[in-house]
């Protein structure tokens, strides 16, 4: 494929700038232990002694099409799937590798159904893909002075990235992960990435090969975000990204604070789940993406599209903006039946509580605005919204230090 039928950069990742949420998926062979998707390696398990676990992963209850309907119903716009993590288990029909569902208990691709149950749901597909395989005999050559064994391993990365690429029908986003010791010389990520856009010419690619690429991700904590270009949050609702039996979870609140937050800096929320053996999602996981449903029929609209906002302060709690609109989450406290914010250069049309037909009063003097006619308490447990629509695009004024 010529390189002018890649698509260009603004309409590639028109798509994931709009979506701001999506499920990520750590599922493979270490649900089995339930200790978490490090588990190979924390324990210092030889390769020989974790390989038998795949034919004893049988997955008998897997169904991509409820994993689909869950992230829509939280809200969702997009999933990506775990196709091999570090341990170099693939779940899908490598032709490279021995150790794959297909060939060991599952007896099935199971990347396959989930790519088919992602665009029956109108979700888009992601592919995360691990660069390092702790299983591979050549896993770390370049470090050892091995340079024909890298250049054999490179052969088989790239491999299983074209497989995947090439098989699946469209792939909207490649999530790479674990680069380790490499740089991006080190992976020949320029000729890899090149590799996935001439068969996928609308996929955006994260920044893990040791190139920015399309987008960002920050993981776990919220320390940098590269500001001016694409970025997303990836999250674990307990403590691990893969099942594990005995990790307490992240409130409903805390899901909900963390996606307005991030959406606020312009970000993406990439929420996981780390489905059990049998391909079920448990059901603390299933109750807070229900309950983030809920909150998001009602509040979408201050999410989806949305960016960061003009404002530096405000009492109440998160604010994006999208358009000539403001959305004030009001989730770190409720006000009453007025409250008052300030530095809004604008003139406003408009004020509302979303999910009501509630029109709300305003009125302003200098820097200073103040909304009334809010009910005593707040529609929605999980906070509520309020939409100020203004003359234009939302602008601020100077704020005195």
């Amino acid at each position: 494929m010529a390189k002018r039928d890649i698509v260009p950069y603004e309409d590639r990742i028109r798509w994931f700038a709009e979506a701001r949420f999506g499920m990520f998926i750590h599922w493979g062979v270490y649900s089995l232990l339930a200790r978490g998707e490090w588990v190979m390696n924390r324990e210092r398990t030889p390769f020989a002694e974790y390989r038998p676990l795949a034919e004893r992963f049988s997955p008998t209850r897997y169904d991509p099409n409820e994993w689909a309907k869950l992230a829509r119903q939280a809200g969702m716009r997009y999933m990506v799937l775990t196709t091999r993590h570090h341990d170099g288990f693939c779940l899908w029909d490598s032709k490279l590798s021995d150790f794959t569902a297909q060939k060991t208990g599952a007896k099935r691709d199971l990347v396959a159904e989930y790519a088919a149950a992602c665009r029956k749901h109108g979700l888009k597909v992601g592919f995360y893909y691990s660069l390092k395989d702790w299983g591979h005999p050549d896993w770390l050559a370049l470090q050892e002075g091995r340079m024909t064994d890298h250049k054999r391993f490179l052969s088989y990365i790239h491999g299983q990235v074209r497989e995947l690429c090439t098989n699946y029908g469209k792939v909207d986003l490649l999530w790479y992960d674990g680069p380790g010791p490499y740089d991006a010389a080190g992976w020949e990520s320029k000729r890899l990435n090149a590799m996935a856009r001439r068969l996928q010419p609308h996929i955006v690619i994260n920044d893990r090969s040791r190139l920015p690429e399309d987008f960002s991700t920050v993981e776990q904590h919220l320390s940098h975000v590269q500001a001016g270009r694409p970025w997303e949050f990836c999250l674990t609702m307990n403590e691990n990204w893969g099942y594990a039996k005995r990790s307490p979870y992240k409130s409903t609140q805390q899901i909900i604070d963390t996606l307005t937050l991030v959406v606020a800096r312009g970000g993406n929320l990439l929420l996981n789940v780390g489905p059990k053996p049998d391909g079920t999602i448990p059901a603390e996981s299933v109750k807070r993406l229900k309950e983030v449903g809920d909150w998001m029929k009602v509040n979408s609209e201050s999410i989806y599209g949305c960016t960061s906002h003009p404002l530096q302060w405000t009492n109440y709690g998160r604010v994006t903006t999208k358009g000539n609109a403001l959305y004030i989450h009001m989730s770190k406290s409720w006000p009453g039946k007025e409250f008052v914010t300030a530095g809004l250069k604008n003139k406003v049309r408009s004020a509302q509580l979303l999910g009501t037909k509630r029109r709300l009063k305003t009125r302003t003097s200098d820097v200073r605005m103040w909304i009334s006619g809010l009910p005593d308490k707040p529609p929605h447990r999980h906070g509520s919204v309020i939409k100020i629509t203004t003359q234009g695009k939302p602008e601020a004024t100077p704020y005195p230090q």
